[in-house]
């Protein structure tokens, strides 16, 4: 039997460097895009190379969101049977600080990959997935989100990433291309960027434990977020391109917690006593033991605007897709504290 053929966009980030073992184990033959540059970033997937049973099967290519001339050399010469696009500048805040390039990776990098399945007459041989997320719905009013609410992004970031989910759904109907939407809420692992939250809280967190680092400064404590686990989210990634018909889907664990509330767990699982005081940016936490001041929040971690509650209804995604996520918010911190302990012992 013909293997599949699967071109990643964004194979280096945490998601890729997931999906991409995914598909390998499905027999798939996975070729993975990243930019080009100075600095060596492959470190999430090098294990794939010394994998024997992998790296016959993987091929690493170079490609630009931003060059559409090299997206449709790319798709023409890998003539894949799914595409997935990882790809984005995905950190919120750096949106603000970047809004155009921002706009130009995650908006018209995904209108670029959806034109060259177009160009070259690939609208029924390919399968498209586009990475959407939660930011899309912002400030939303409403208690869960699912396909039918409304978005209202507050970041350029979150609107970026509408432009991509609109002009997939547009070209679905248009061209009739089997192209999907996974509007996936926030997830995490031990692979997480550093400049993300929840992985500078373990980070921070174990380095203290073990005397390596005094203090973790943070912004809001009490945004809520609705954490999964990388790698149950790219399996659903998976799922939505074997169905009968595209379609678009929220993916999420229907739980909310605080940034608070993930410190606390955090500190706790790595015996690290902590008591809370103050309030709003002054407010801090101090370690029990020895009474020094450990976290402090500090206003430069403050969004512009900033999303307040996200929480998710992934019943479509249980029903349709039959998937549900496999690991709580507690065994994805465990992962996360047990990796880096075991970087910081290496």
């Amino acid at each position: 039997m013909k293997k599949k053929r699967a071109l990643i966009f964004g194979v280096t980030g945490q998601d890729g460097a997931y999906l991409s073992k995914f598909l390998l184990n499905k027999n798939y033959i996975v070729f993975g895009v990243k930019r080009r540059s100075s600095i060596i970033n492959t470190q999430r997937i090098d294990d794939i190379y010394e994998d024997i049973n992998y790296k016959s099967n993987f091929v690493l290519l170079y490609g630009d969101l931003t060059d559409a001339s090299s997206i449709l050399n790319l798709i023409k010469k890998v003539n894949p049977n799914e595409i997935y696009n990882l790809a984005a500048q995905s950190h919120v805040k750096v949106s603000f600080e970047v809004p155009e390039y921002s706009a130009d990776v995650n908006g018209l990098g995904t209108l670029r990959i959806l034109e060259a399945i177009r160009s070259l007459n690939l609208e029924k041989k390919v399968k498209f997935y586009q990475a959407g997320t939660s930011e899309m719905f912002g400030k939303t009013k409403s208690k869960f989100q699912n396909e039918k609410t409304p978005f209202h992004p507050v970041s350029p970031y979150g609107v970026s990433k509408c432009f991509a989910h609109w002009i997939t759904k547009n070209y679905r109907d248009a061209y009739g291309i089997y192209a999907c939407n996974g509007i996936l809420f926030n997830h995490e692992s031990p692979i997480r960027g550093e400049t993300f939250v929840t992985k500078k809280i373990i980070q921070g967190l174990v380095r203290i434990k073990q005397g390596l680092q005094k203090k973790l400064f943070l912004g809001n404590l009490y945004s809520k977020r609705d954490w999964g686990h990388a790698r149950d989210y790219v399996e659903v990634m998976w799922k939505m391109l074997q169905q009968n018909k595209p379609d678009d889907f929220v993916i999420g664990t229907g739980k909310t917690f605080t940034i608070k509330d993930f410190v606390n767990k955090a500190a706790k699982k790595i015996k690290l006593d902590i008591r809370w005081t103050g309030k709003g940016i002054k407010e801090k936490a101090i370690n029990i033991e020895n009474k020094k001041i450990i976290i402090e929040c500090r206003a430069r971690y403050f969004r512009p605007l900033e999303v307040d509650y996200l929480k998710s209804n992934a019943l479509r995604a249980k029903k349709i897709l039959k998937w549900f996520p496999k690991k709580s918010l507690d065994n994805l911190i465990d992962e996360m504290i047990e990796h880096e302990l075991e970087n910081n012992n290496d």
